[in-house]
């Protein structure tokens, strides 16, 4: 028979919440019960759960739970929680007697003087608890949640004192383990990072949606710095990353490290062990044996040749604020630079340079031409809605039955609307969850997507956009645009609204 649990969430990406506890679930396949009216805001979530080890599985992996208890009374006033303990009075009646035992009273957005305190833990007293007191190891750890209105500015809030929106009762089954890996995987602390590297709380939630396992092979087509590679291997996974361009994922190589002898600073070679780039920072979290490659591959020319290879794609798509997404494509910079070189030429007014005009024209194309340079493939901007449509159309190519793509998307606040998702989906594809990351004028969406067919579909070939495309008007064709196209240009022009 299910039984009530206690969820006690950190105050952080609260419409995440649910999404984790459900993908955390289907890894381990068992069910949640949520209560009719979930409030995602507020820090407390009663969970209907059929054993005690589900329970513990959710504190051992989901990223915003700080900590879980068997419940056993939760209402408005101690005079219900009491009557309900009574009620419950087999849950925690083997507690009873020889048991070490502590009690705590804690209040959400309010601190609890130690007098009231003192008088909570006395109400408590008809229940007879007759082992010792241990306040630094006990086996048993009693908490009473009250919970006040937040109110932003002003968290403490020892004034309004007792005056509770609700009040939970029940025994301490464990605190949230995952959440140290927060500081582990810090950004700050990591080897080889770059400026798009993402969050590590992020990164760790992400890899819960995309159900990171052992005997799991996840994909991230745009790799960058590696911080998924490393949240996904944490959990067991195996990892391939792939990126247009390789210097990302390769990073700057140390040759040299430095180390103190005899208050003297001297150059030792580094270990050649430890590699550059993200092999580096794998290195360090213990995770490099999982890295199965890393690939410098252009999504639109991938080099896959048959489907149903991976149990997820997780990724992070370059929209544009930091790095703008990138695809294979010549585009005519060198005509154009000519050009100009030309038209600075034939003025007469700087006749006068016109032999260094030449000079410096013909040194251009020389350079530009040369062979004896490193090769770089040229690259062309890559529109963002289009990069979307085409990563859903080749997730379900890729994906295994029931595998999941995890991607962020960035959207306008003021002009997402839900058929914005609508617009990226294929058949054989559906949405999971959809949370967002708020950040005023503009917002990121965490999309989780579900291969839900067991067809199998050839690796797509991706459309090839014209160098000189122009794009047509969306309004006069009747298609809906959705708040995401464009992203990178709204987002540097302040999201201000085009004159009509």
């Amino acid at each position: 028979m299910p039984s009530d649990y206690l969820v006690l969430f950190a105050q952080v990406h609260d419409e995440f919440r649910i999404p984790e506890l459900l993908s955390v679930s289907e890894l381990y396949k068992f069910k949640i019960g949520f209560p009719p009216e979930v409030v995602t805001s507020r820090p407390f979530m009663i969970l209907s759960l059929e054993s005690e080890e589900h329970a513990l599985i959710l504190a051992k992996r989901c990223i915003l739970v700080k900590s879980l208890y068997e419940l056993y009374a939760s209402g408005t006033s101690y005079e219900e929680v009491h009557e309900q303990v009574r009620r419950n009075h087999d849950k925690w009646s083997r507690y009873v007697s020889h048991t070490t035992f502590k009690f705590s009273v804690t209040g959400y957005a309010n601190t609890i003087p130690q007098d009231r305190q003192r008088d909570v833990i006395n109400s408590f007293r008809w229940m007879d608890l007759r082992g010792k007191i241990d306040m630094k190891n006990p086996e048993v750890t009693f908490v009473c949640h009250e919970e006040y209105v937040y109110v932003e500015g002003n968290r403490i809030r020892s004034f309004d004192d007792g005056n509770f929106i609700a009040v939970y009762f029940g025994r301490l089954l464990a605190d949230g383990s995952a959440r140290p890996l927060i500081r582990t995987f810090n950004v700050k602390t990591r080897q080889y990072y770059g400026n798009t590297s993402m969050d590590a709380e992020i990164s760790l939630l992400m890899a819960n949606q995309a159900l990171a396992a052992p005997g799991r092979l996840m994909y991230d087509p745009f790799v960058g710095t590696g911080s998924m590679a490393y949240t996904c291997a944490h959990f067991g996974s195996l990892f391939i990353g792939s990126d247009i361009d390789g210097r990302q994922m390769r990073g700057k190589s140390t040759p040299l490290e430095y180390d103190v002898l005899d208050g003297r600073t001297e150059a030792v070679p580094a270990h050649e062990d430890d590699g550059s780039g993200i092999i580096r920072s794998a290195n360090q979290y213990g995770v490099a044996s999982r890295i199965v490659d890393l690939l410098t591959v252009d999504v639109t020319q991938h080099p896959w040749r048959s489907g149903g290879l991976f149990d997820a794609i997780v990724t992070d798509p370059p929209y544009g604020v930091r790095a703008g997404a990138k695809r294979l494509g010549r585009k005519k910079t060198r005509e154009i630079v000519i050009e100009r070189v030309q038209t600075f030429m034939a003025a007469r007014e700087f006749c006068v340079s016109r032999f260094l005009c030449v000079f410096a024209t013909f040194n251009l194309y020389y350079l530009c031409n040369r062979s004896d340079q490193p090769y770089t493939p040229p690259t062309k901007p890559y529109e963002l809605s289009e990069l979307i449509s085409d990563l859903v159309l080749f997730s379900r190519a890729m994906l295994k039955p029931q595998g999941r793509l995890v991607f962020f998307l960035p959207t306008v606040t003021e002009e997402y609307e839900e058929i914005d998702i609508e617009t990226m989906m294929c058949d054989g594809m559906e949405v999971v969850a959809n949370s967002l990351q708020n950040f005023g004028n503009w917002g990121r969406r965490l999309i989780t997507i579900k291969k839900c067919t067991n067809e199998s579909y050839p690796p797509p070939i991706l459309r090839r956009v014209p160098e000189m495309e122009v794009d047509e008007d969306s309004e006069e064709t009747g298609e809906h645009i959705p708040a995401h196209k464009d992203f990178r240009v709204k987002y540097f022009q302040g999201f201000k609204k085009s004159a009509p």
